[in-house]
């Protein structure tokens, strides 16, 4: 990326000009390969959200004429969550389906909620908090009969899972470069050749006329060559990286009692893991794993700051104690036996100092 840095406008005709645009076009190549995409069906975008709203909102607005009803499930990300908010405010009618205890999503109640007035579906392939994997290409099969657009946000999802766009059967994908070791602030996305879509950007026709402004050359760059990465590194790094979080798992599990750990018995990241802990704070007790040096999360890092329980954690039927004691653990391609291991050991103690009865 770096000497893409300060480099010049991919729109102007002379060669410098000419230089950037084709590192951009390489890009578009690079991340249309990997999703089995053409390079004419990839936007790039300022980062995941912004690609979210894009599709949902886009969608809906250019399909407004054949219905006003979007369908999308509790447990998205509050990107999707206030897209469809934006829509409901506008006029359109929303149903957010319920999961069940594992955070998967019902496909009967999902073909359920499908009426002729539907245009606009949006199920993300894997939670950002539980990392429970839905059933997108089933739906999506349910919605294409229908007639209806699905859009997943697979922004989780690179590096762990494939990616092929006409396997999952999906109209609209987002991405976003930060979520796999690229740049943050650059995000992309897949919009199926024949999709309906209405620019929320206006300006320039840059990105197929789908968003306006200057493109980001070094960013864009650093989006696809990470993303190449993950792919290639996925057969490897996936199952190594799973295998430490069950490690993980079932040492954490060993020393304390009463935890439930969120998405069990559904398919989940490999990178993933979410447990709720009975009446301990989740907010004093990150503070207590950061002076031991482990850094954790409680729900969405997108969401930090708020006193309130995760949505997430809210719709899986937590019951108060647990619901306010969710911390999420997430690994990655450099996490060590040892990493594991030593929150696992460590934790036991941490809980005894909070004065809580919950260590073995």
């Amino acid at each position: 990326m770096v000497p893409l840095l300060g480099g010049y406008n991919p729109n102007s005709l002379h060669a410098e000009g000419r230089a950037a645009r084709a590192a951009v076009d390489s890009a578009r190549e690079t991340v249309a390969r990997v999703l089995g995409a053409t390079p004419r069906e990839i936007v790039f975008t300022g980062g995941g959200s912004e690609s979210i709203v894009l599709a949902i909102v886009g969608a809906a607005r250019a399909a407004s004429g054949r219905g006003r009803h979007v369908v999308t499930v509790a447990t998205e990300h509050h990107s999707v969550l206030h897209a469809v908010d934006v829509l409901e405010r506008d006029g359109w009618r929303v149903t957010r389906l319920p999961v069940d205890s594992h955070g998967l999503v019902d496909p009967a109640a999902f073909a359920a909620a499908l009426t002729p007035e539907t245009t606009v579906a949006s199920v993300m392939l894997a939670n950002n908090e539980i990392g429970v994997i839905q059933p997108v290409a089933e739906l999506a099969r349910i919605a294409r009969e229908r007639g209806v657009l699905l859009h997943t946000d697979a922004i989780q999802a690179p590096g762990w899972l494939p990616l092929d766009v006409d396997a999952l059967g999906i109209d609209l994908l987002s991405l976003s470069a930060h979520k796999f070791y690229g740049p943050k602030g650059v995000g992309a996305l897949y919009v199926r050749r024949g999709t309906p879509l209405e620019p929320l950007i206006v300006g320039g026709g840059q990105e197929h006329g789908l968003r306006a402004g200057t493109e980001n050359v070094a960013g864009i760059t650093g989006f696809a060559v990470a993303l190449a990465l993950a792919d290639a590194e996925r057969p490897d790094t996936a199952p190594r990286v799973a295998a430490l979080r069950d490690r993980l798992e079932a040492g954490i599990v060993a020393g304390v009692r009463d935890i439930v750990v969120n998405g069990a018995g559904a398919p989940r990241l490999a990178n993933n893991l979410s447990l709720a802990f009975s009446g301990v704070p989740s907010d004093a007790l990150l503070i207590r794993l950061d002076l031991e040096g482990i850094a954790a999360s409680a729900g969405s890092a997108c969401a930090a700051g708020s006193l309130e329980p995760s949505h997430v954690a809210t719709a899986l039927g937590l019951d108060e104690g647990h619901r306010r004691g969710v911390i999420r653990f997430s690994l990655g391609r450099d996490t060590t036996r040892s990493d594991v291991d030593a929150v696992a050991a460590r934790l036991p103690a941490i809980l005894t100092s909070m004065g809580t009865p919950l260590v073995v």
